[in-house]
């Protein structure tokens, strides 16, 4: 289909996901497992016209091939988008080398365990917090009323800002990965709220330090040098884009599985939360539901699995398929809870692997433990529609479920 600036907005359905693929088609969020398998079962490459040309590999050596090559692919585009979408720079996920190697330097330290580690009784607390205001209710939406607000507090936490912005933050995220793929203005519209907040944020810390990680990109150097105050912004901007859709969703995406599998949940409550089933059964939701995708711009004319792509084209890394693909895993299409082997690359590979990835396994093992210890008989309210958020970030945006307490 050839790529039509006045009418991209306005995409029909997908019909055929291996020549015409669309990750922002309704029927992504809630099947985009049963796609790549499908997909995969007649080509490892699936392509698109729908964004220009862009590329969707589904196997774990196609995935591996990109995400490890910085000569062939550019990480300045991380999503599918119109040819002509403005970007600006979020690094250290938009940045190549050698420059890309100082960005993550600066940011690493405040991941790191000795950092994160310390979060799990206030993340805990928050948790509980929110599920006393559940108190006395047969019914709730695990979602709304629970997995979206938990990386937002770890965010804020992190970065120093208030929660009290959470909302603003969300607002964000749907139109970000929701919309902006697809429509230039709110690409714009989005960036530009987001610079006039960050801005703010950064001065306030320049006048007055604090013990955050604002307070760290405020007065950040690279080589003696101040950061320019674009790249500031995008750091802090990286932390809000990436920090809270993408544990959310994955949070959402346990609580779902886990409604629908007593058994399995019922082996989880019966163990302490130290016990190695919690650590295999986290591993397992990271690679059954892994919610992320990333992409690359072709930069030097190569090919991935036989299929030619050139400079100017678009590569999604779907490294949710990956997770899939029943050449790296056994049994790939099945969740075990106590699997012993899973390499998987639900935080994705090479240079870019996600710099949060502590922090997010936090997040999501206290959110289930915590909801499981206080609803272990609870289970998925069919008489109410689960939806899905598709695009970059796949996961469950509402679940209605029993509580059962």
């Amino acid at each position: 289909m050839a790529y039509d600036t006045d009418t991209a907005a306005d995409s029909p359905p997908v019909t055929d996901w291996v020549h015409d693929w669309d990750w922002l088609d309704p029927a992504w969020g809630p099947n985009a497992i049963d796609i790549w398998n499908d997909v995969r079962e007649q080509c490892p490459v699936a392509t698109t016209e729908r964004y220009g040309r862009a590329f969707m590999p589904v196997t774990m050596e196609g995935v591996k091939t990109i995400a490890h090559d910085t000569e062939h692919y550019s990480s300045i585009w991380v999503n599918v988008s119109r040819p002509d979408a403005p970007r600006t720079p979020a690094p250290p996920i938009t940045s190549d080398p050698p420059d890309h190697q100082a960005h993550r330097r600066l940011l690493l330290p405040s991941f790191s365990p000795k950092m994160i580690d310390p979060l799990e009784g206030e993340m805990r607390s928050f948790c509980r917090s929110l599920i006393d205001e559940l108190d006395g209710r047969a019914t709730a939406d695990a979602a709304e009323e629970y997995s979206q607000h938990i990386p937002v507090h770890g965010i804020c936490l992190l970065l120093g800002t208030p929660e009290s912005d959470a909302d603003m933050f969300r607002d964000w995220l749907h139109r970000s990965f929701q919309l902006a793929p697809r429509d230039n203005s709110v690409r714009l519209a989005v960036a530009q709220e987001m610079d006039a907040y960050v801005s703010e944020k950064l001065a306030e810390r320049v006048a007055e330090p604090a013990d955050d990680m604002l307070t760290i990109i405020a007065h950040a150097e690279i080589d003696g040098e101040p950061v320019p105050d674009a790249l500031k912004r995008g750091y802090v901007k990286l932390q809000i884009i990436a920090g809270i859709d993408t544990t959310w969703s994955a949070i959402g995406s346990g609580l779902w599985h886990f409604a629908q599998h007593p058994d399995q949940r019922a082996r989880l409550v019966a163990v302490d939360d130290d016990d190695m089933l919690w650590k295999t059964a986290i591993e397992e939701v990271l690679r059954y539901y892994a919610p992320v995708t990333m992409a690359r711009k072709v930069i030097a004319d190569t090919e991935v699995s036989g299929c030619p792509a050139h400079a100017g084209d678009q590569m999604l890394l779907t490294f949710p398929a990956a997770n899939h693909d029943p050449e790296a895993f056994e049994r790939a299409d099945e969740f075990l809870i106590d699997r012993e082997h899973n390499r998987h690359v639900a935080f994705g590979l090479g240079i870019h692997r996600c710099l949060g990835s502590n922090l997010a396994r936090l997040e999501l093992t206290v959110a289930l433990q915590e909801w499981l210890r206080a609803f272990p008989d609870y289970s998925l309210d069919t008489s109410r529609e689960t939806t899905w958020a598709c695009g970059q970030v796949r996961g469950p945006r509402n679940i209605p479920v029993h509580l059962n307490r």
